[in-house]
C-alpha cells in the first residue's frame, strides 16, 4: 500500500511535479555580497535564513533528493539597477537550510546545482523572494 501524503501546503507546487517553491518572508535579500556587519550580526543572519528555509522546506515535505538544482529569484516591483552577483550570499544560506532539512547531503555541486540569482521586474506587486528547488533525475 502506498503512502498518501496530504497536499501541498497553498503557494507550494504538487510533489509529484518535482519541483517545491518556497516564498521567503522577505521582501529583500536579507544578506548581500555588498553588506559590511559585524561577524556576530552576520552570523545571525545567516542562522536566521538558514533555520526559516530549513523550517519552509519540511512544512513542503520535500523529500530526500539525491541531486536538485536551486534558482533564487527576487521579484522587485521597480527599475532600479541591480546586481544579481549581490543576492548569492542569501542563496548560499537558503542552500545550506535546505543541507540542514536534509534534502541534500551537502550543497556541493554532486548534489545541488545552485543556479545564479534572477531579477525579476513585476510592477505593481510586493517584493518577494522565492526559492525553486527542482529534482534532478539522472
Amino acid at each position: 500500500m502506498s503512502e498518501v501524503l496530504p497536499p501541498p501546503l497553498p503557494g507550494l507546487d504538487a510533489v509529484e511535479s518535482g519541483r517545491w517553491t518556497l516564498v521567503l518572508p522577505y521582501e529583500t535579500p536579507p544578506l548581500t555580497a555588498n553588506q559590511r556587519m559585524h561577524h556576530m550580526a552576520r552570523h545571525r543572519h545567516v542562522k536566521a535564513l538558514r533555520g526559516t528555509t530549513t523550517m519552509l522546506a519540511r512544512a513542503a515535505r520535500i523529500p530526500s533528493l539525491n541531486r536538485c538544482t536551486v534558482t533564487l529569484t527576487w521579484f522587485v516591483n521597480t527599475r532600479h539597477r541591480r546586481d544579481a552577483d549581490n543576492v548569492v550570499p542569501t542563496l548560499k544560506a537558503a542552500c545550506d537550510g535546505l543541507v540542514d532539512a536534509e534534502i541534500v547531503p551537502d550543497d556541493v555541486p554532486e548534489f545541488m546545482a545552485k543556479l545564479m540569482p534572477v531579477i525579476t521586474y513585476r510592477p505593481g506587486v510586493r517584493q518577494s523572494l522565492e526559492l525553486l528547488v527542482e529534482a534532478v533525475t539522472l
